[in-house]
Order: C-alpha cells, then structure tokens, then sequence
C-alpha cells in the first residue's frame, strides 16, 4: 500500500522508483512501465519549460486515449502547469471556445483535431502532433530533445490546480472545473482499512480504460490505478470487441463502464464465449442501469456489481452502492445510489437553502476534500455552486435515508445520455438560429439503451415549412453530435409561465408518466 502522497509530482516520483519494471499501463502501442512514466514526464516537463510554459499556464489535450495522456499529464504538473484535456468530440466552434476561455498555452493533439482550430491557434505557442494508433515520432523527438540535466520540480502545494475539465454549460457555455491535487489524491490517500472494501485495489489488479480520458470519471481511474500500483489498458476509444478482447487477453479484474457501454458488451456476440472469470468487480454509474440491464449483466460477467455516483466538480465518484446492497430480483435499497466514500458528508436542502431531515426531498449537496477549487474565471458561478459552509450543489432532487442518497430527478434539468452530461440551453440556442424555429423548448425522453436521448418541441414561424431530420442535420453541424435532438415534436405554442419561463417539465411530463424517478 502506497504511502501518503500529497500531489501528482510525489506520487509519480514515487512509483518511478518503488516499481520501475512493472507495467503501468499498456495500450495497442506498447507497454509503459512506472520508471518509463517517470523517465518520460520529467522529460515532457523540462521541454514544457523550454517551450515557454510558465507555472499556471494551461496544457491542453484534444485526442483519443492513449500513452502520452499520463505522460503529458505528470509531466505538466512537474512543470508548475494545469492538464487540461479537451473533449474531442465537441463541434470546432465549441473547442476553439474552450481552448480559448481556458487559456490554452500549448496542444497536444491528433492530426486531424489540430487541423479544426484555427480560430484559437493565435494565443497558442505550439501545437504537438501525437500519434495514437501508431507511435509517432513528432511528440516523442519534441520531448526527448529536453535538457534535463539539472532539471528541478515545481514544488506544488495540495491545494494548487493540477487539472481542468470542461463541463456542460447550463447558459450555454461550459465551464472549466478546477481540481487541485489533494482533490485528486484526497480519498486515495486513505488506509487500505479505511476503504470500503469493494474500493481496496491489490498490485496485482489490471483495470480498463476504455470510455474517455476526457472525463473526470476515466481520468481518475487512471491515477487511482497508478496510485496502488496497478497496470491500467489503455484503449483509444470504446468499442465493445475491444474490451472483451482486452479483459480476455489482459485478465482483467476490476471494470468500469456506463450502463450504455456495458450493455454493448454483454450483448456483443463475441461474450458468449470468452472467459469473464477474472473480473472481480464491475463499476458502473454517470446514468442508472435499468435493472433489466443489470441482471443480464450480472448473468454474463458473474461478478461482483458496485453503482458509483458523483460529479465533475467533486472530483469523479463520492458515492457507491455495495455489492451486498445489489439484488437481481430488485429492493428498495437498489433504487439509491449508494453511501458516501469515507471523508464524504452528504445532505439535503430545501429551496431556501435550509437542511431538511432524512426522508424530505430537497436538493442534494457534498462537501469532502475532493470538492473543486472551482471554476476557472468564474467567481460568481463558483460562490452559486460551492456554499460559504463548503456544500456543493449537485443540481440533483432526492433525500438521505439511514446514510443511503437516493436521487430522484434533476433540478438543473440536465439531459444523461449514453453517460455524456448535455444541457438544454445548449441545443436550444443551437436550434433557436435556424431560421424557421420561432420557440423551442429541449429536455430528455427515457431510452432503453441510451437512458435518455434528446427530445425538442418546435414551434415554427407562421407560413414556413421545415422538417424534423433538416433541424436534426442544422443542429448536429453547429454543436456536438451526441447534444442534437434524436426526436422532435412540432408544437403550435411552446408553453412557458407568465415570466416567460419554459414550462418543461410540463412538455416531459407524458413521457415520464408512471415512473417514480425522473431520470432514466
């Protein structure tokens, strides 16, 4: 068990010498060891600093997963800078947007995702080609040419910025979350004993990184896995053949998925004849599974199931869900999303802001050392989001029962499909500009295998003639694909109160009918 470690600098100069052989994360072009990891994240720090990367200064990454993405990232730290992976699937306009609020001094990126930001390339002082299907030597010529002869570390406090993660806005534009290195290390750092006993990793653990790195929730698998000496496999991007072959071939034994992904993979033809019989846990959250899903998942995998719940801005999971809370035939206890992590404090307020007693709905809030530091330029959105007493608004209606949260629908009505987190003003403006929409109203619908998808109710301009799959097509060119609406509805009125307000949950009311959550 690894010692207290207090940042991503100590943590990744200890590994680089308690295990310099043992393979810390392996991917389609070759294995990296924790001594290689050190090796090369000193390198990537001292050219940093030739580059012209100042303490503070941000170091974005636009590209699937892979090797370099832990390189780049202790190798910014090191050098005093804050990891800012970009989600790669974004619209070229939303990732010019986020390049250029976050104040991206230097990219990392594919070929052809540097090819799409011209418009923030000005502020930028180079641009870094990696390779990930294939090595490449652009990226790994620029970071071995670094003189790290008398190279020294930046010497970070706990509490400095070590990563921003771009969130969905809810006005429309996203906000880049804060998180230091005690937020990232905090509820890692605890005993092996103080851990739930379904969190406590062993050496020998192999677990699988196959949804995005872009995500808080991948992200941190990373580092916990580099934290207790593991090996993590690293996969560019999700493709359920993938994972069962990486499971078979690399004996897996700890798997985190969305329901969306693992549903793929219990379905795909390929599970009915391969070996699941290394998984010791499976991890699943970001959108609760239908328990359709989950017994079939339990019947194919045959291991142990834990529901994670938690968020960007308090650093990835706070909340999980027990093995011995899960049953297939379906409890009570099945329908919350779990107790806190150690460390963790969780309650309910009503409107006014006030506690309310267990078993009241209200909005649900945390407060742990793994709450963000906050939003990056944004003082008022962090003072609405993060309480003078230290509780974080989760945006999230439900109660706390005997130290069970149960979530039961969204206050800040955002949208979970497929585990990606979309926000209704976002798509609305996107649609609002087409020329024939006069008002929209945007929120989600139940999917069996998406949890939700996008719906839109449209209300055109007197005399024009549009159809659903032309507004599909205008929005799903303006913004990311995965906001556009799958569906829409033509309305003659789009309702809204005497203040102008929409009435959503009016319009979602007949697709959620019967159901006692208001989230799928």
């Amino acid at each position: 068990m690894l010692a207290h470690v207090p940042t991503l600098v100590d943590l990744v100069r200890h590994q680089g010498r308690a295990l310099p052989d043992k393979a810390a994360f392996l991917c389609a072009t070759g294995t990296a060891s924790y001594g290689l990891i050190e090796a090369r994240s000193r390198h990537v720090a001292a050219a940093l600093r030739a580059a012209g990367i100042k303490p503070g200064d941000r170091v974005a990454y636009l590209a699937r997963n892979s090797l370099d993405y832990y390189e780049l990232l202790f190798g910014a730290v090191r050098a005093g800078a804050v990891f800012m992976p970009v989600n790669w699937r974004l619209s070229d306009a939303e990732i010019a947007y986020v390049l250029t609020d976050g104040d991206a001094r230097i990219l990392f990126g594919e070929a052809h995702h540097i090819e799409r930001i011209a418009a923030a390339r000005a502020q930028l002082l180079a641009t870094i080609e990696i390779g990930i299907d294939t090595p490449n030597s652009i990226y790994a010529d620029w970071r071995d040419a670094a003189d790290i002869s008398e190279w020294q570390d930046h010497a970070p406090d706990p509490d400095e910025v070590a990563m921003q993660f771009y969130t969905s806005g809810t006005t429309g534009h996203p906000k880049g979350a804060m998180l230091s290195h005690q937020n990232l290390l905090a509820l890692r750092n605890l005993h092996k004993h103080e851990q739930p006993e379904w969190y406590r990793w062993e050496p020998d653990d192999v677990s699988i990184l196959p949804l995005p790195l872009f995500h808080i929730g991948t992200a941190a698998w990373g580092v916990t896995g580099f934290h207790y000496g593991a090996t993590s496999v690293i996969l560019a991007e999700f493709d359920a053949a993938k994972v069962i072959e990486a499971i078979a071939r690399y004996r897996v034994t700890l798997l985190s998925l969305v329901p969306v992904a693992l549903q793929m993979v219990i379905e795909h033809e390929a599970a009915t004849r391969t070996d699941f019989s290394s998984i010791r846990y499976t991890y699943y959250g970001a959108a609760p599974m239908p328990l359709s899903l989950l017994r079939r998942a339990m019947a194919t995998l045959r291991c142990q199931f834990v529901q994670v719940y938690g968020m960007t801005e308090a650093t990835g999971t706070i909340v999980g869900l027990r093995p011995e809370d899960h049953d297939a035939q379906g409890s009570p206890r099945m329908e919350a999303a779990g107790q806190g992590f150690p460390g963790v404090e969780l309650a309910v307020i009503d409107g006014d802001g006030n506690f309310v007693p267990d078993g009241a709905i209200g909005e649900i809030v945390t407060r742990s050392v793994a709450n963000m530091v906050g939003y990056y330029k944004r003082p008022e959105a962090t003072a609405e989001t993060i309480r003078a007493d230290g509780w974080l608004h989760t945006g999230d209606a439900g109660h706390v029962e005997n130290g069970y949260v149960y979530v039961r629908d969204r206050i800040k009505e955002m949208i979970i499909s497929g585990g990606e987190n979309i926000y209704p003003a976002e798509v609305e403006a996107a649609i609002c500009a087409h020329s024939s929409v006069l008002d929209v109203a945007v929120f989600g619908i139940p999917d069996d295998r998406w949890g939700e998808t996008v719906h839109a109710a449209v209300s055109l301009h007197p005399g024009v003639s549009v159809t659903a799959d032309e507004i599909i097509q205008w929005t799903r060119e303006r913004i990311a694909a995965f906001k556009a609406p799958r569906s829409i509805d033509f309305v003659e009125v789009v309702p809204r109160n005497a203040s102008g307000k929409l009435l959503r949950k009016e319009l979602r009311e007949p697709y959620w009918s019967g159901r006692e959550k208001r989230i799928n």
